[in-house]
């Protein structure tokens, strides 16, 4: 698999307020309470997390654990992890969290890897990891017999107000790319969560899911409009045909982003399993 992290770190800067918006704090909750019941939290807990980008997960989630927490982050992309900066991040108790960066794909994960893990954490990776990627993932948590909170996992649900007739074209062209096969396998796109909670019940753990989707409008028109980029981008390179058709659809919605009339709502999942 190429590098997770594909986006820069002003994107990732972009998006962050509407991604905290989005994450679930009742599975968070829920995974607070899995750690407080646990053996090792009296010598703290470790945490990894998968493509974790700058450390937006980290930054959300430590405050609402308990603690002492010590992160492992991963990321394929040195550069977006030179970016991390948790510095003023505490647990639920206030102590400032420890953090530890891994160069490494998700790829390379073997089923010995989140050995010692208390907990492991991803957020917006896997729709774009392949089946046998998830079943990595999957293996490395049971072997550790560590708890997986996954957050905003895209769906494929893209709801835009006003409505336009090519909407839907965009988003189908858009959940195909999302499908797409790279390096001879195919991604797991809108049907991430689904995958990866059948992987973890054949396994015998316990899932709860939970939808977190973004709410954009007026306030998010840069947001909006880097989406919206992205989004009929990838329409146009899974369907070139779709060039004129697309570009005539982003020109009309640029334009309602500029009039402060379009809202969207795109649809993510959290995921959180363990050990029955």
């Amino acid at each position: 698999m190429t590098s997770i992290s594909v986006v820069s770190p002003q994107w990732l800067a972009l998006r962050a307020a509407a991604d905290d918006a989005a994450r679930s704090p009742e599975l968070a909750g829920e995974l607070a309470r899995l750690l407080a019941a646990g053996s090792t939290i009296d010598d703290g807990l470790t945490i990894h997390d998968l493509g974790s980008g700058s450390g937006a997960m980290t930054r959300w989630l430590a405050p609402r654990l308990p603690g002492p927490q010590r992160w492992v982050l991963h990321d394929g992309d040195a550069g977006i992890l030179s970016h991390v900066e948790l510095r003023s991040v505490a647990d639920d108790a206030g102590r400032p969290v420890e953090a530890e960066l891994s160069v490494e794909e998700l790829a390379q994960l073997t089923p010995w890897e989140l050995e010692g893990a208390s907990a492991v954490t991803a957020s917006a990776v896997l729709d774009v990891v392949t089946w046998s990627e998830g079943e990595r993932i999957v293996a490395a948590c049971v072997t550790a017999g560590a708890p997986a909170l996954f957050s905003l996992t895209v769906t494929g649900e893209v709801r835009l107000y006003p409505a336009d007739p090519v909407d839907t074209v965009i988003r189908d062209a858009f959940n195909a790319h999302q499908r797409r096969v790279s390096g001879g396998l195919r991604l797991l796109g809108p049907d991430a969560v689904p995958a990866m909670a059948e992987l973890f019940a054949a396994s015998g753990w316990r899932i709860r899911r939970a939808p977190t989707p973004w709410r954009l409008g007026p306030d998010d028109p840069l947001l909006i409009h880097q989406w919206l980029d992205g989004w009929v981008d990838a329409a146009i390179d899974q369907r070139p045909a779709l060039t004129g058709v697309a570009e005539d659809y982003r020109r009309r919605r640029r334009a309602a982003v500029a009039a402060g009339s379009l809202r969207v709502i795109v649809s993510h999942e959290d995921v959180l399993a363990w050990p029955a």
